[in-house]
């Protein structure tokens, strides 16, 4: 096996061999299993990925001195409460999705091999699958969607996050003057977009950056198919008039105060991500 072969994290003799092979000086695990819905009745899979791994990865990084950054979620929380998360509330899921991602976060932590963990929320991106391209992809389908409105997270755009690990681990280096190990700011840290949307807002958000954009960008002719928006309106609904096989925190925002202070870094807001994401052709 080469290293650029596909690595299935699913499996532990795989990660063994690719990291002994490899013997990088860092590794970032974003590897998840997101199918929050599925997960429930998938629990072995998503256990193998979010929780298994992490721990082989940490375990295998540790023997050769390697330093590692591995992401989480904001799903860690239940959504009780009414102000934004930060790293010394209690964790406590109230999903499969959400237990087993604490998982591998716990378990980075026990092999206390040097690290960042970075708890994210409601990541999108221009390709993938996720909600800004469901959203893009119904568009063209109807003329009224119905989003819910009692979900509040902060929409945080796959590119900023790969930006901001960027900054973050070249400041955390260079403090170090080149050591290959983060052990100096090793913990656990959020790093979402600031401010806060419901699903709701996000959705109309979406089609307001969409009304803007030109049918030819590539990344949204691949989005719509290349078809026109038809949806004229877009309909606030509570959670309990969309079921979904997961529970979902009410409220998961979090709180950036310990990233800005420890590594002098603050995410722009998310509404100034979403349009960024429309406007550039970097992701």
């Amino acid at each position: 096996m080469g290293p650029d072969s596909p690595l299935d994290t699913a499996e532990s003799d795989e990660i063994r061999r690719v990291i002994q092979y490899v013997r990088p000086h860092l590794i970032v695990n974003a590897a998840a299993y997101t199918a929050v819905d599925r997960a429930e009745t998938d629990e072995t899979t998503a256990r193998a990925v979010n929780a298994e791994a992490p721990a082989r990865i940490a375990e295998e990084a540790k023997k050769i001195g390697a330093s590692l950054v591995h992401y989480s979620t904001d799903y860690v929380f239940d959504g009780l409460k009414d102000s934004p998360y930060d790293e010394t509330d209690p964790p406590k899921p109230i999903n499969v999705y959400g237990r087993t991602k604490l998982a591998g976060e716990q378990a980075v932590r026990e092999v206390g091999v040097p690290h960042l963990i970075f708890r994210t929320a409601w990541i999108y991106s221009t390709r993938g699958r996720n909600f800004l391209l469901t959203i893009l992809r119904l568009a063209t389908q109807r003329e009224e969607l119905r989003v819910v409105s009692d979900q509040i997270g902060a929409p945080t755009w796959s590119w900023e996050i790969a930006s901001a690990t960027s900054t973050i681990l070249a400041k955390a280096y260079a403090q170090e003057r080149g050591l290959n190990s983060l052990a100096q700011v090793s913990g656990t840290y959020h790093m979402t977009a600031a401010g806060e949307a419901s699903w709701y807002q996000f959705a109309k958000a979406i089609l307001e950056e969409a009304s803007a954009i030109s049918p030819r960008t590539l990344w949204f002719e691949s989005a719509t198919d290349g078809r026109p928006l038809s949806t004229h309106r877009i309909i606030p609904i509570h959670t309990a008039e969309y079921p979904t096989s997961a529970a979902r925190p009410a409220y998961s925002v979090l709180s950036n105060a310990l990233l800005s202070k420890t590594f002098g870094y603050q995410l722009s807001g998310w509404r100034q991500q979403l349009h960024l994401a429309f406007s550039s052709h970097i992701d």
